[in-house]
C-alpha cells in the first residue's frame, strides 16, 4: 500500500470539491477510498462516489468478519447514523490513496496503517465563512434541514478544538478562501511525497 493522503475539516470548508479536484488532477494518480454510512443519500451525491450508503445490517455483518478499521456514530436529528471504514480491496492499489474524513477517522486510520503511511490535508476556513457556506448549500436542498445544519456546525468547534487538532500533530493548515490557491498548495505537499 502507498501513501494515504487524508483530507480533514470543519463542515462546509470545501473538502468535497478539493477532494474531487485533487482526484481529477492525473498527474497524481490518486486512487480514492470511499467509506461507509447509514445515513440517507442527499440529494446530487451518488454511491459509491462520496459515500458507500449501505444499512445497519451490513454494518452488522462487517463487524462479524472484522472488516471495520473504525466506525463513528451521530445522533443526529434524523436518527442514528453510522460512518465507517471498511478493510476491503481498496486499500490494496498500489496507487496513492485519497480519503476524507473527520479527525477521529483521520486518527484511527493512522492508528491503523502507521503514522508514515497517513499525511494529513487540513482544511481550513473563518467560522462566518463556513456558516455562509453551509447555509446556501443547505438551501440547494429539497427538504433543507437547518437544525441538522447548525447541529453538524456546534459540533465540528468540539470536534475541531486546537487540543485535538494538537493531539493529532496538525502541524499544517490549508486555507480554502481562495479554491486555486488552496488546490496548489496541497498540489505541491502531495507531490512533496511522492517523489
Amino acid at each position: 500500500m502507498k501513501t494515504i493522503f487524508y483530507l480533514i475539516g470543519k463542515s462546509a470548508t470545501g473538502k468535497d470539491t478539493i477532494y474531487k479536484l485533487l482526484l481529477q488532477d492525473s498527474t497524481l494518480s490518486l486512487k480514492p477510498v470511499v467509506l461507509y454510512t447509514t445515513r440517507p443519500i442527499r440529494e446530487g451525491e451518488t454511491n459509491g462516489i462520496e459515500y458507500y450508503f449501505t444499512d445497519n445490517n451490513y454494518l452488522e455483518f462487517l463487524r462479524k468478519q472484522n472488516k471495520i478499521i473504525e466506525e463513528r456514530t451521530y445522533n443526529t436529528i434524523l436518527g442514528i447514523w453510522h460512518y465507517f471504514t471498511v478493510d476491503d480491496k481498496q486499500f490494496t492499489s498500489s496507487s496513492p490513496l485519497l480519503m476524507i474524513g473527520t479527525l477521529e477517522s483521520f486518527q484511527a486510520i493512522q492508528n491503523y496503517f502507521g503514522e508514515e503511511r497517513v499525511i494529513p490535508i487540513y482544511i481550513e476556513v473563518e467560522d462566518g465563512i463556513r456558516l455562509e457556506r453551509a447555509l446556501i448549500r443547505e438551501r440547494t436542498q429539497n427538504m433543507p434541514n437547518y437544525e441538522e445544519m447548525c447541529r453538524r456546525f456546534l459540533a465540528d468547534q468540539k470536534d475541531f478544538s486546537e487540543d485535538k487538532l494538537n493531539e493529532a500533530k496538525i502541524n499544517i493548515r490549508y486555507q480554502n478562501i481562495d479554491l486555486n490557491t488552496c488546490i496548489n498548495q496541497i498540489y505541491h505537499t502531495i507531490k512533496s511525497y511522492l517523489s
